[in-house]
């Protein structure tokens, strides 16, 4: 099934859960703070009270995630890649009212990571390549955007499979000397074959199989926030799927651009793409 007929029908934002107003969303702990490039911005809004409903509040023109924290209502805010350094604006509405809520974003610098790929067609594409890969990038794009307003989202991640941690979040990569996109995940170098699981509970939003993330799974966990699992070698869930935190979701392989067998995982939260490793328990180790 193509991503595009994957995709549910986005819910609107500004919908509010009628049956309880004012209750806090449900999760088990907000991610680490780091109001950097691929980071997470925690800003509080308002206290959390009888007849004090959950505000909303937009990063730009996407809905961004707001949940219940310590008496407070936070909004959970994901910082592209290629945000810039500087003061930025939250846009809230409570109450009936709508203010602009101003923070700072830090400059953070990524290291450099050097590929040589054999295969120079994963690096200079054909036309016909280039046509399918602008296709996908559209497609991700649209992914990435879906919003499912929910009262369980889950923030506390558990890793999705368990191997020798080989790239870090936001390496800056050269493919045979070439500048290219980003690292916007993390992976994990686990053999051939090896169990993939949810980081958490969700839906499977879309299933595909593309030309440089090759079989790829998006599980939505409600409220902007999503799960992607790029690089397998066999698919056992379906959109529309009801997903438990670490089930199954298919196996490890190396489709699509890889030098060998991983697991590469990103996180996408009001679309951006952002560091997993806040949402784990404890950083990841890299062995």
């Amino acid at each position: 099934m193509g991503c595009c007929q994957a995709v549910f029908a986005h819910t609107r934002f500004w919908s509010s859960l009628l049956f309880a107003a004012w209750l806090p969303l449900a999760h088990a702990g907000l991610p680490r703070a780091a109001s950097v490039p691929g980071g997470v911005a925690l800003l509080p809004l308002a206290p959390v009270a009888p007849g004090n409903e959950r505000p909303r509040a937009w990063l730009g023109e996407l809905p961004v995630f707001v949940a219940a924290d310590g008496g407070k209502w936070v909004a959970v805010t994901g910082l592209a890649l290629d945000t810039p350094p500087g003061t930025h604006e939250l846009r809230v509405e409570a109450g009936g009212e709508t203010r602009h809520l101003h923070f700072a974003v830090s400059t953070r610098d990524y290291p450099a990571q050097h590929i040589t790929m054999k295969d120079s067609s994963k690096v200079q594409l054909s036309a016909s390549d280039l046509a399918r890969v602008e296709r996908e990038i559209a497609a991700i794009q649209h992914l990435k955007r879906h919003w499912r307003e929910t009262a369980d989202t889950d923030l506390d991640f558990v890793l999705p499979a368990e191997g020798r941690l080989t790239g870090r979040f936001g390496l800056r990569r050269f493919f045979n000397g070439e500048a290219r996109s980003p690292h916007a995940g993390f992976d994990i170098a686990v053999p051939r074959g090896s169990a993939v699981r949810a980081n958490a509970a969700g839906l499977v939003l879309a299933t595909d199989d593309y030309f440089f993330n090759g079989q790829t799974v998006f599980v939505d966990h409600g409220n902007g926030l999503i799960s992607m699992y790029c690089h397998l070698e066999r698919i056992d869930v379906r959109p529309g799927e009801a997903i438990a935190k670490g089930q199954r979701l298919g196996s490890s392989g190396m489709s699509g651009r890889a030098t060998g067998p991983h697991l590469h995982w990103s996180v996408i939260l009001n679309g951006a793409l952002v560091d997993p490793e806040l949402f784990i328990g404890r950083p990841a180790k890299k062995r």
